[in-house]
């Protein structure tokens, strides 16, 4: 097994993904295993709220363990000019080129053999099947996914107790901690609550949108409108009129953050 500094070989690799159920699945971990062994992964797009770096340096010292940091090197939209895809709901090239393809290659290089385990909840164990295919032949664990069963409030009213702020993107209203709101993969109640809260994100969200149409030369969005039963291509610049025209947007299109679940390659029926 390759080692990783001076803590010996590594043997537990915990997604460090910015959200608090990571660092309670880490604190989980440290509990059952000890340090030793241990480490802590993010993979950065670039993109993260700032205060997500305050937030994970301090659990990382929380839970005490290394942090390993790590970035592809380009941007969610960066990759979707290259990729020539536009990233949505459905498919979102950017979980896999600055998340999972990142992450494998450090843990193919540095943690072979190692166990790992990922955020996931009790509320989210659906998602925890895609994510054991996607890393076999590593053995992945979801310590919430096990008694004491533990909500996002209260995991974090305990990191009130160890005297750390969640991140300020819960505050904000947000369900996810990642790419500081702007997840291709959230729906219109997300890009409706960023737009009311970080105007100057969702500005900038839309114009990249609309440059990647102008650079690729599609009509393809990010969301879209299902109004009268059809279902149509929506910019987020007429998402945005709509909304400021008193239009209604779904209320329960949030999803977002599912970037350690597989999505299917994208091909031309997706457009």
């Amino acid at each position: 097994m390759a080692r990783f500094g001076e803590g010996g070989d590594v043997k537990h690799v915990v997604m460090f993904s910015g959200g608090v159920g990571s660092w309670m699945a880490a604190r989980r971990v440290v509990e059952q295993h000890g340090t030793d062994g241990v480490v802590l992964l993010f993979t950065d797009t670039l993109v993260e709220d700032a205060d997500l770096h305050r937030f994970l340096d301090e659990a990382a010292v929380d839970v005490g363990a290394p942090l390993v940091k790590i970035a592809e090197g380009r941007t969610p939209f960066e990759v979707f000019r290259d990729v020539r895809y536009l990233g949505n709901s459905r498919i979102a090239p950017c979980s896999r080129v600055l998340k999972q393809e990142p992450a494998r290659k450090w843990v193919d290089a540095n943690a072979p053999g190692a166990r790992l385990y990922v955020g996931i909840d009790w509320t989210e164990v659906h998602r925890l099947a895609p994510v054991v295919k996607n890393w076999k032949p590593y053995e992945i664990e979801a310590p919430l996914c096990r008694a004491p069963y533990l909500d996002k409030r209260q995991i974090i009213d305990e990191l009130g107790r160890r005297g750390i702020k969640a991140p300020r993107l819960y505050a904000e209203g947000f369900p996810h901690n990642n790419c500081g709101g702007v997840c291709v993969r959230a729906g219109q109640a997300q890009f409706a609550h960023l737009l009311r809260v970080r105007p100057e994100s969702y500005r900038i969200a839309e114009e990249q949108e609309l440059e990647w149409q102008g650079a690729i030369g599609s009509d393809a969005t990010i969301l879209r409108d299902r109004t009268g039963g059809d279902t149509k291509p929506m910019t987020l610049r007429a998402f945005r009129h709509g909304i400021e025209a008193g239009a209604q947007p779904d209320l329960f299109g949030f999803g977002g953050c599912g970037c350690f679940v597989d999505a299917e390659t994208p091909d031309a029926r997706d457009r």
